[in-house]
């Protein structure tokens, strides 16, 4: 199951990935928002992070005008590395190496047509494990404040 979620300002590219998740049979959870009107993305993030953290979502992808407050919103949940992507390398790269369980994307800053490729590639790439997965370890001590 992939968590979506979305503020106004990445409300289009929202609507493009879940036809995309639609057209490829990927079951999904919609979070909101609903509507092109103006909502706070906190609330959003966190929904999405909690589906995530405790197990009801494998992945999760946020929008919003930048990508920027999503991520930081959902970085705040125990257990989620939630990462900012406008390109296909930056988006393999956080799968392979860093493992990422939230793709985070800017309705301001890419197109649908890029939201849709940089999906594809997040849920497509698997995590590289090895060296990798020791680096993602030291980030799980830090949130555990055991670092």
């Amino acid at each position: 199951m992939i968590a979506i979620g979305c503020d106004h300002g990445g409300f289009a590219l929202k609507n493009a990935i879940k036809h995309y998740l639609e057209e490829h049979n990927i079951p999904y959870r919609d979070f909101g928002c609903m509507t092109e009107e103006s909502v706070n993305y906190g609330p959003i993030a966190a929904a999405v992070a909690h589906s995530i953290a405790n197990g009801e979502s494998e992945r999760g992808i946020l929008c919003c005008g930048t990508g920027i407050g999503m991520s930081i919103a959902a970085n705040k949940v125990k257990g989620i590395r939630a990462s900012v992507c406008t390109n296909e390398f930056c988006t393999e790269m956080t799968r392979r190496h860093n493992d990422s369980n939230i793709l985070c994307l800017g309705g301001r800053v890419i197109d649908e047509e890029m939201a849709v490729k940089l999906t594809d590639i997040y849920l497509n790439t698997p995590f590289d494990g090895g060296r990798h997965a020791v680096r993602v370890q030291q980030i799980t001590q830090i949130e555990n404040g055991e670092m």
